[in-house]
């Protein structure tokens, strides 16, 4: 899959592309069913797909402080790799600032969607808004449409468990712990990956050796003790425990994922791992000594083992 970042026009553009807009945080079920739909389209006119994405994502770009713009559940590699893995041609990622924020629906259909791509037609959730003060909606795409030549598809929500799959429920069922409500919307469990980093050694002196990355994401889509499977580096849903969060017993600030794999002693430092979250512990919390820590990262452990070898 090609990835373009600006609203250039492609070497494709005068053929024209089948194209998806949205920002697909998570690509969960929903968003593979526009997937889908795009794809089919694609097939039945014989044209290369595109989906067009926003970086950063508007709600963090307006957030008023970064603690307060939605918790991401996929990095840009990430999503890229899911949205390669649908049979998607082409990510479009445009830069979401003060210029983006001034284009009306009109100059942002115009200048990306014609100039950009040439589409002939265009896919959309349901309820899909864009341009400024969100004023472009699916009407005003069929309307230039019928002007500039696309179609358009609108696509209903995907029911799920009483609701509609979004990245909000998402969010708020992994906020809450529930991982089994977000496996559910997501289609697969919920997996932070990255690159593992050089830590303090702390785990390895208490006997609890960890693989620890950053998480890359101005906010955690979750905090806490987990039970989980990793895959990389040679390994396959290799089972451990995990914690996100900050630290506190030991001052610590910034956010980690700290991994301890069962019964490995391989060095995983700078490979590259992929971290499934299967089922929530507890929090993170603040002990008196690192020997009171020591005995609950122990019970944290049976705990997970068992878990996971159920």
């Amino acid at each position: 899959m090609l990835i373009r970042r600006g609203f250039k026009p492609g070497r494709d553009a005068d053929r024209g592309y089948v194209v998806a807009i949205g920002n697909f945080d998570g690509v969960h079920l929903g968003h593979q069913a526009i997937l889908a739909v795009l794809r089919q389209r694609g097939l039945e006119s014989r044209l290369r797909t595109a989906i067009v994405c926003f970086e950063p994502h508007p709600r963090e770009y307006f957030a008023p402080m970064p603690e307060q713009a939605p918790a991401r559940l996929m990095r840009l590699r990430d999503k890229a790799e899911q949205i390669a893995e649908a049979g998607v041609s082409e990510l479009r990622v445009l830069r979401f600032g003060a210029e983006l924020c001034r284009w009306d629906a009109e100059v942002f259909i115009e200048r990306v969607l014609v100039q950009a791509l040439g589409a002939k037609r265009v896919v959309i959730g349901e309820g899909f808004r864009f341009g400024r003060d969100r004023g472009g909606d699916v009407k005003k795409l069929r309307s230039e449409g019928g002007r500039q030549g696309f179609a358009v598809d609108e696509i209903p929500p995907l029911a799920i468990g009483g609701g509609a799959a979004s990245s909000s429920r998402v969010r708020q069922a992994l906020a809450a712990g529930r991982l089994d409500e977000a496996r559910t919307i997501l289609g697969r469990d919920f997996r932070i990956s990255g690159r593992v980093i050089a830590g303090q050694k702390l785990g390895r002196k208490l006997g609890f050796r960890t693989a620890n990355m950053r998480l890359q994401r101005r906010v955690s889509p979750v905090a806490g003790i987990f039970a989980v499977r990793a895959s990389g580096a040679g390994l396959a849903r290799h089972p451990g425990v995990a914690s996100v969060g900050t630290r506190p017993t030991i001052g610590g600030r910034e956010w980690l994922l700290e991994t301890h794999l069962f019964d490995f002693e391989g060095d995983l430092y700078r490979e590259r791992l992929d971290v499934d979250f299967i089922a929530r512990l507890r929090d993170e919390i603040h002990y008196p000594d690192l020997t009171s820590m020591t005995a609950q990262m122990q019970e944290d452990a049976r705990r997970a083992r068992e878990l996971l070898s159920a």
